[in-house]
């Protein structure tokens, strides 16, 4: 498969999934499939919760600024993704991460705001640095693993002081960049885990085993380690895009960005497409603070052909 087709499948199947999400958060498992019984019928695109039909959410917004970023800069200029996320939450969007909030809100600089959120709350592993990796994850892999996973705990550490939330970041842009060289992910997840932090090499290996099943999480999957774990379950136990959405959804809970996380696995996997078309036209991408814009299909397609560029040599030198 030609690297374009998983580059875009991994953008716009994160959209996908985070848009068709939405909807049922927050809501018990089985709920889409309780609604869309039958697979293919249509009609998934609903909308509702205060989300349009084919609505991306917050995920999908903020990794759509980091990948402006890193084409505009010509390379990874963590101040200037922090300021662009700033803008963003400023304008008060539909949804926003409770810590993703208070670390774009607290007035400390792009170094310092979320370092400190940790050390005053001690909790920061969340989900919401894994859910805007699709974009990076991209623009990082012709870059190679350790420059990949590297790119991922820099961007992570913008918004989140636990390297809980770091390492699985950079689980997933690794992961994302194996399908790029037709090496199956799920095969070498042992290897990705000896390069995770020794210190949560454990829990990630828990999660991430072939045996796992959600229903094992200790957490919410609002945190980010059932979450990625869910969405390497998603795509181990079913056969095709559409099917990992459906059980990544039917899970409950955060259901966007648990769907987020495995459409861009399984976008990356299966290739653009493998993406229903009832799916994708209706997505639309709308980006608060930044002049009422809104990107649809076409203008993601050509954001992840300029991102599968790969980074410039130009790159950030600030320390995660």
């Amino acid at each position: 498969m030609k690297r374009i087709q998983r580059a875009a499948g991994a953008v716009v199947g994160s959209a996908v999934g985070d848009a068709l999400g939405a909807p049922f958060e927050f809501g018990p498992q089985g709920a889409f499939s309780a609604r869309f019984p039958a697979p293919g019928a249509g009609g998934e695109m609903c909308g509702g919760g205060g989300w349009d039909p084919g609505e991306a959410t917050d995920d999908t917004q903020m990794a759509v600024l980091v990948a402006e970023s890193l084409l505009e800069r010509g390379g990874l200029d963590l101040p200037d993704i922090f300021a662009r996320f700033q803008r963003w939450a400023a304008s008060e969007p539909k949804d926003i991460g409770l810590q993703t909030e208070d670390v774009l809100t607290n007035g400390m600089p792009w170094d310092l705001a979320a370092a400190i959120h940790f050390q005053v709350n001690q909790r920061a592993a969340g989900n919401g640095s894994l859910m805007r990796a699709s974009t990076s994850a991209v623009h990082f892999a012709p870059a190679g693993q350790e420059a990949t996973m590297d790119a991922a705990h820099r961007i992570a550490a913008l918004t989140h002081g636990d390297r809980a939330a770091w390492e699985g970041t950079a689980i997933f842009h690794e992961l994302i960049r194996l399908t790029f060289v037709d090496t199956d992910p799920l095969a070498a997840l042992s290897d990705i885990l000896a390069l995770v932090h020794p210190d949560h090499r454990g829990r990630y290996a828990t999660v991430l085993a072939p045996d796992w099943h959600p229903d094992q999480a200790t957490e919410f999957n609002g945190a980010v380690w059932p979450c990625l774990g869910s969405a390497v379950w998603a795509l181990r136990t079913t056969n095709d895009f559409e099917g990992a959405i459906r059980a990544a959804i039917d899970l409950g809970g955060d259901t966007d960005t648990v769907a987020a996380v495995t459409g861009g696995l399984a976008g990356a996997y299966y290739g653009l497409d493998a993406i229903p078309a009832r799916w994708t036209q209706p997505l639309h991408v709308p980006l608060p603070g930044f002049d009422g814009r809104v990107l649809h299909l076409a203008d993601l397609l050509r954001l992840a052909e300029r991102l599968m560029e790969g980074p410039s040599m130009r790159q950030a030198s600030q320390p995660a």
